[in-house]
């Protein structure tokens, strides 16, 4: 997670009922706003609020594509594997975990596995 964001900001976007619905859906394949509304039984503006909320921190990524008829689209993915929400000597920590940092997670999950 980017250090210079709020802690409680984090937890308030995965805490959202809506936004944690709109990552569950795109978790398993990008998709169009339009089916987002449909797969999330919520409107279009909310959903463009949710996807909006998401970027902020990082969760989701818009890419465009382009179709059989040469029309443009833009689809939303999920921008992590999982996250790890932990309280430490009175203190939340959240840590985001991307494809892109699989060796930085194993050396963690090394560390937490160490005694100290």
């Amino acid at each position: 997670m980017d250090n210079d964001r709020p802690i409680e900001d984090i937890l308030d976007t995965i805490g959202d009922e809506h936004a944690r619905r709109v990552l569950a859906s795109i978790s398993r394949e990008p998709k169009p706003a339009k089916e987002l509304a449909e797969d999330c039984d919520l409107s279009l503006p909310t959903i463009y609020r949710r996807i909006e909320m998401l970027e902020e921190h990082d969760l989701v990524k818009e890419r465009t594509l382009v179709a059989d008829d040469g029309n443009h689209y833009n689809v939303y993915e999920c921008q992590f594997e999982s996250t790890v929400i932990s309280l430490d000597d009175e203190e939340y920590r959240v840590q985001i975990y991307r494809e892109e940092n699989l060796p930085e997670r194993f050396s963690q999950l090394w560390d937490d596995l160490s005694p100290e």
